[in-house]
């Protein structure tokens, strides 16, 4: 398979279906999830035919919903724990750091 090939089918994946899920409807709210997808390939060939070779890679990641009730529309963020847990982390560490010298300036 050529790259230009490839690719062509690579995008007939990609599109608004991958960045907003299906609608979900509860008790007068409707729900529409939404992610961020984004992708990279690359390829390369040498001088003989036999040396063809490319590849493609796609990363999503949910952030968060859009609501909507009684006609308003209000954007939801996904909160991410994982990203929470290592800015406490990091905040443990820095306090941690600076609370011996301020306490030496006294």
């Amino acid at each position: 398979m050529k790259l230009q090939e490839l690719l062509a089918r690579v995008g007939d994946h990609i599109g608004v279906s991958q960045v907003f899920g299906e609608p979900v409807e509860r008790e007068g709210v409707t729900v529409v999830p939404v992610a961020v997808v984004a992708g990279g390939g690359g390829g390369g060939s040498g001088p003989d035919e036999a040396e063809v070779g490319g590849g493609f890679g796609v990363r999503s990641r949910g952030i968060g919903v859009y609501t909507i009730q009684d006609g308003r529309v209000r954007f939801v963020p996904a909160v991410d724990l994982v990203a929470l847990g290592t800015l406490a982390v990091v905040m443990g560490c820095v306090l941690r750091g600076l609370l011996p010298r301020c306490r030496r300036r006294r």
